[in-house]
């Protein structure tokens, strides 16, 4: 089958090739052929190293697809079934998952770096899928808790942005921040996830949302899905004075991955308001808040990975907020390409000006 290979981390072009094939399914794996998949900025971080995976590596986190083949223990889907790729399966039995935070259930996280279910030409050498999955590819093998069934209804492209933007943002307003109806929300970054924040705060009933990035080409999208506002970064001053006379807003969503957008996010959030981290960052790249503030300004510090989704009942809740028209993903979609063309959806990513390509396998 065909997919894309990551050499190395740092490596600029993907290894685009078709003869690579799966490991067996094991008892309690699901093979899904992939239908639809997204190029995320994660998908970018991890070929840089900002996210640490394993190589040689498949790229790819955020899909949908068909069930192809299911272990002899699964009966949570079965072949034919419409399935969302969860990049984060929940074991469901730690402590972690029974007390109702199954995003930061860490096995299969961790399951990933040893095991790769891709084999390479005819070395058989083994190929690791980003974050378990790797939807870069044809197919994919992943445990029966990470494809979650989903109806047939729902087109394969909203279906993969359900997979990972959709559930990232939309879940980081509604299960995160629980914003409140007339709230003020502010949204440094408006990539695919903040627009889709946008979407959670719009759907949740903020009054006022106020959409924050450098390029102006993006601020009309940005309206479009709900921002009543939207303003490159040297704008912010006055905004701020005008839409909350100074004081600042009750949410502030940082969706950009940097220290310095979360401090901003930080500054532009009322005492007493909540301040939610939603960009994947690097690791060395240290946030400083002064203990006073910390303190006296009594605003809370949150981090949203994943949207907190309980992924059994987000994907399909959201499907259903899609399909009665109150999330607009189809706006979100800014090309559609095929495998082949990857190299490049890498390289316009990289350029910032994208939203979300979607790759449609034949």
């Amino acid at each position: 089958m065909r997919a894309a290979i990551l050499h190395a981390v740092g490596n600029d072009k993907l290894d685009i090739r078709d003869d690579v094939t799966l490991a067996p399914v094991g008892p309690t794996d699901v093979r899904v052929r992939i239908r639809a998949t997204g190029v995320c900025h994660s998908d970018l971080s991890a070929m840089t190293g900002v996210l640490p995976q394993p190589v040689p590596l498949i790229p790819g986190h955020e899909g949908a697809g068909e069930v192809v083949e299911v272990g002899e223990h699964v009966s949570s889907v079965k072949p034919g079934d419409h399935v969302v790729i969860s990049w984060r399966p929940a074991c469901q039995e730690c402590e972690l998952c029974v007390g109702g935070q199954p995003y930061l259930c860490m096995k299969y996280v961790i399951e990933s770096f040893s095991k790769g279910n891709f084999r390479l030409g005819g070395d058989d050498a083994t190929v690791f899928g980003m974050a378990g999955c790797g939807t870069w590819a044809e197919e994919i093998i992943v445990p029966w808790q990470g494809a979650i069934k989903i109806d047939e209804d729902v087109s394969w492209e909203a279906a993969a942005l359900i997979g990972c933007g959709i559930t990232t943002g939309v879940g980081a307003a509604i299960n995160t921040a629980k914003v409140r109806p007339g709230s003020t929300v502010v949204v440094i970054g408006c990539g695919g996830v903040g627009l889709s924040v946008i979407q959670g705060a719009r759907v949740s009933g903020a009054r006022t949302i106020l959409a924050v990035d450098p390029l102006e080409s993006k601020h009309a999208l940005a309206k479009k899905v709900g921002a009543t506002h939207a303003v490159t970064p040297e704008q912010v001053p006055e905004a701020l004075s005008e839409l909350t006379g100074g004081g600042g807003f009750d949410y502030g969503f940082e969706v950009v991955g940097k220290s310095a957008t979360i401090q901003s996010a930080w500054q532009l959030t009322r005492a007493g308001g909540d301040v939610i981290v939603v960009g994947a960052g690097a690791m060395d790249d240290m946030v400083s808040i002064s203990a006073f503030s910390l303190l006296f300004e009594g605003k809370n510090l949150l981090s949203s990975l994943y949207g907190e989704a309980d992924v059994r009942h987000d994907f399909p809740y959201f499907a259903k907020l899609h399909k009665t028209g109150l999330l607009d993903l189809e706006s979100m979609i800014s090309a559609r390409i095929r495998l082949a063309d990857l190299n490049d959806a890498v390289a316009a990513l990289r350029g910032g000006e994208v939203l979300r390509q979607i790759v449609i396998m034949n």
